[in-house]
């Protein structure tokens, strides 16, 4: 029988749900086991505290919303967090407000109240720093150009002007920037701001008549991080404004630090004059990173997380994520919740099922046939050599890896691998697939024997 709380809990998750992609909903709020309503808090577990900081990073405002509408308007949240080890013990993760949700693009009411250092706000967030921005070809440049202007600020390159795509790591390396200055140099008012942010901003000043109280504000600032500096195009008075702030700490020997998803040639729509100005600096790119970069990154990942994964699975994701390295997060959060909440295993089906509801995989065009014949290739083997009843060691492994592959690689049932390979039935085709993933994660020379193969597949 529900107790009063599960039912309350029950129409929180109908709000919630109304509100949601299913499978968002599935992924992030079935898993959350309601355990009590105290005193105003409600208590929930969830999995792991990742689980949790990403329930709070993307949903608080939802979870704010259901809760006061069900429970009330002061009510609070708590977390209890299972632990991995046996799924069982359950430790209280704190109370924590629903009613501030402290994300970086939150408008203090006291935005221009006070200028003093000690009451100053830099909007940085802590988790992004250079020890967690890791280089590779594609930002060594940037990077390195970063951390002389964290040394000196004001008088290397100024401004510097960061443009590339969506996912590449623009805005962590400018929240990295700003918390390495405010680290060396502490006397320094840092502001991170995006450019939708500080919109919003000015034509608050203005409707409240403050736009001198805003031009202050800015013009106190020693190190001015501007985030998609894109948002401007075609808001002429803001892009005015900017102007006339971008001059002021320019003159003075103030940091400025701008990025974009274009170069500032291909601004459209941006004044010439402040075109000009951002030109000024130092401009660079940076690209999508390479494999290697991808690898040290979804390491990072699964190791901050404690998430363990198959070798296959790790390389799986580092390759078929190229657009966006953002979608790593979500994939890594993705699987572990999955993983956590209907009790599988972590593998390369898993994987696919999941990524397949991120990013845009490509359709392998290989058939069961076409593995088999690469194998037999692979290992020097006639391809009739596995359709025998042979018991020879380098036979038998060649089948089974045959089968493993057809079963990862298309979408052939059991049943259909093992008529084709040798007329096998169903169940020694499962048993051929567990032996192989058994011995992937057991065997390294096996395992780069497996990543030769798969690279012949996708050749």
């Amino acid at each position: 029988m529900q107790t009063d709380h599960q039912i309350l809990w029950g129409e929180c998750l109908k709000i919630i749900k109304d509100n949601l992609d299913l499978k968002v909903f599935e992924t992030w709020f079935e898993p959350i086991i309601p355990v009590s309503y105290k005193d105003g808090i409600v208590t929930i577990e969830v999995p792991t505290p990742f689980f949790q900081e990403m329930l709070e990073l993307r949903y608080l405002d939802l979870l704010k919303k259901a809760l006061y509408r069900v429970y009330g308007e002061r009510t609070q949240l708590a977390y209890k967090i299972r632990v991995a080890e046996d799924g069982k013990i359950t430790v209280p993760a704190g109370p924590a407000p629903v009613a501030k949700n402290t994300t970086t693009s939150e408008i203090p009411s006291s935005l221009f109240a006070s200028s003093a250092r000690q009451d100053w706000d830099s909007h940085l967030n802590a988790r992004y720093s250079f020890d967690n921005y890791f280089e590779g070809t594609s930002n060594r440049l940037v990077r390195s150009a970063s951390e002389a202007i964290a040394k000196e600020p004001g008088k290397t390159y100024n401004p510097m002007f960061i443009y590339g795509p969506s996912g590449v790591g623009k805005t962590h390396l400018c929240h990295a920037i700003g918390n390495r200055i405010q680290e060396t140099h502490p006397d320094k008012k840092v502001l991170y701001v995006s450019a939708h942010i500080f919109t919003v901003q000015y034509t608050e000043a203005i409707r409240k008549n403050t736009t001198n109280d805003f031009m202050y504000f800015y013009q106190q600032v020693d190190v001015l991080i501007l985030d998609d500096i894109q948002e401007l195009i075609g808001k002429d008075k803001t892009q005015n404004t900017f102007f006339h702030i971008f001059n002021h700490l320019h003159l003075l020997g103030k940091q400025l630090i701008l990025t974009s998803d274009k170069a500032p040639v291909d601004l459209q729509g941006m004044e010439e004059r402040l075109i000009t100005r951002l030109k000024w600096g130092l401009t660079a790119e940076l690209e999508r990173p390479d494999l290697d970069l991808r690898k040290k990154i979804l390491k990072n990942k699964i190791t901050h997380d404690g998430v363990v994964i198959p070798d296959d699975v790790f390389n799986f994701i580092a390759s078929n994520v190229t657009e966006n390295v953002r979608d790593v997060e979500g994939i890594v959060a993705s699987l572990l919740a999955y993983s956590t909440a209907f009790n599988r295993a972590i593998d390369l089906s898993l994987a696919r099922q999941v990524m397949s509801r991120v990013i845009r995989l490509e359709k392998k065009q290989v058939s069961v046939e076409s593995i088999q014949d690469i194998v037999c290739k692979y290992y020097n083997l006639e391809a009739s050599a596995i359709q025998t009843n042979s018991r020879k060691r380098e036979i038998v492994q060649a089948r089974q890896v045959t089968m493993y592959l057809a079963k990862q690689y298309t979408d052939s049932s059991y049943s259909h691998i093992g008529k084709i390979v040798g007329k096998r039935d169903h169940a020694t085709v499962l048993h051929a697939c567990k032996t192989v993933k058994n011995q992937i994660e057991t065997n390294k020379s096996f395992r780069s024997s497996m990543e030769d193969i798969e690279a012949l597949l996708k050749a």
